[in-house]
């Protein structure tokens, strides 16, 4: 497994068309994807012309692919120096996060871990040196982070599972009372610490205390990451598969589900102490726009912007109401769309003013935030051959235009973005953004 570089540009100069799968697909790609709201931007990429990087227009470029995997990408995150993958065939990677770390390392084993049930999610707590794992059999695993090994030429030692959740003790406490047990289907039980069908999202607080899982079963729950007991079970928060979680800065939890909504939830404000499975989290909004399952959220870095991605080919923009938004209560309000995707919008990431989408439709699109709620597409990277499942982004920390170490400079800034795919690849994008 290595990472193999890609000299040539993307293409930006049209929106990529859709292959058709039936004989009506190209007449839906044609169409717009919720008619009545109105669109934030063009479609139609930025075009460029000049090599990377010119000081007045975005550019991107194709910089390397992690080759390798013998199973799709189903997941990535970034932590520290290194970047994580999840795949398929239960196997969770390590990479430099360093697109010239591994140049010429084809040869090194990159896996770390090797579970059961394909990878969903993953969130990594480096204050614990903790690693957590979402899988498709309905559990979550813990993992010890060990990277005492920076030697990118030698193979990455396997990280220790030090939990499987819900734990034995934790199914133990709770498995002689009738009060412990909750209907999962007909003629069929079971504890309120499991999770009964695949899990699909995790998230962690801001101080690591707690970690959120989501599933395909409905519900939503709370662990505490230092004995890893589960505190409280949300059943039925939707009436269909959860596929996304994400959490702000300020207390609230977004879900979105294949029920076409997304729902805000607030922890109840009853002292620090968390009483077990009381229910902590109540209901305070649900947004209701999409016209097909919400796959993907993500938040703006102080939350006051929430991005849904759906299977309407849209990426709804939805922002704090500032007149009735409190601490007490959540109000999101619908500011517009992102078009230009042909197919369902599978993962988002955001990071400053940028906002990343991979669709279906194999591609990765890069939009930007401008002033009074206007929003650019800069770019459409096209390379992956299959549909693009999961994307990470950061700030570049190897170069800017003055040849820095920092990803920013008076004239602009710049990003890596890397998208796995069902190609079974892992792309790595530089980004170069003109300042506004």
């Amino acid at each position: 497994m290595g990472l193999l570089p890609c000299p040539l540009p993307c293409h930006t100069d049209s929106v990529s068309q859709s292959h058709s799968d039936s004989s009506s697909s190209s007449t839906l790609s044609s169409q717009p994807s919720l008619p009545s709201v109105p669109s934030l931007t063009s479609p139609f990429p930025q075009q460029h012309d000049q090599p990377l990087p010119n000081p007045n227009t975005a550019q991107h470029l194709c910089i390397a692919t992690i080759k390798g995997h013998s199973s799709y990408v189903s997941s990535l995150t970034l932590a520290g120096k290194f970047l994580y993958s999840g795949s398929s065939n239960s196997e969770i990677s390590q990479f430099s996060r360093d697109p010239f770390g591994l140049e010429s390392n084809n040869s090194v084993d990159n896996v770390v871990a090797l579970s059961d049930g394909t990878v969903k999610s993953l969130v990594v707590d480096l204050e614990q040196d903790k690693l957590f794992s979402a899988h498709q059999d309905n559990k979550i695993r813990v993992w010890k982070i060990n990277n005492n090994n920076n030697d990118y030429n030698t193979p990455n030692q396997k990280y220790k599972c030090i939990a499987t959740l819900p734990t034995l003790n934790d199914r133990f406490s709770r498995f002689f009372s009738a009060k412990n047990y909750v209907k999962v289907r007909r003629h069929k039980k079971c504890t309120w610490v499991h999770h009964v069908d695949t899990i699909s999202a995790l998230a962690i607080s801001k101080d690591g205390s707690f970690l959120y899982s989501a599933s395909w079963d409905r519900s939503f729950k709370i662990w505490r990451t230092n004995d890893f007991k589960c505190l409280e079970s949300v059943g039925n928060a939707h009436d269909d598969a959860i596929n996304a979680l994400v959490l702000s800065k300020d207390g609230f939890i977004y879900t979105g589900s294949a029920d076409k909504k997304i729902k805000v939830w607030k922890r109840k404000q009853a002292g620090d102490n968390y009483k077990e499975h009381s229910y902590s989290h109540s209901l305070v909004a649900t947004l209701e726009k999409h016209k097909s399952a919400v796959n993907a959220l993500a938040l703006s870095s102080d939350g006051s912007v929430l991005y849904s991605g759906a299977c309407d080919r849209s990426i709804l923009v939805w922002e704090k109401d500032s007149e009735s938004f409190d601490s007490n209560f959540g109000q999101m309000v619908l500011v517009g769309a992102l078009r230009g995707h042909t197919k369902a919008i599978l993962c988002l990431a955001v990071v400053s003013d940028l906002v990343c989408s991979g669709s279906a439709d194999n591609t990765v699109r890069i939009w930007r935030r401008g002033i009074e709620k206007s929003y650019s597409c800069l770019g459409v990277l096209e390379g992956h051959r299959r549909p693009v499942k999961s994307l990470a982004v950061a700030l570049d920390g190897n170069t800017n235009n003055n040849g820095g170490k920092s990803g920013s400079s008076d004239c602009g800034t710049s990003y890596l973005v890397y998208s796995g795919s069902l190609d079974c690849d892992i792309k790595v994008w530089q980004i170069w953004v003109p300042s506004l």
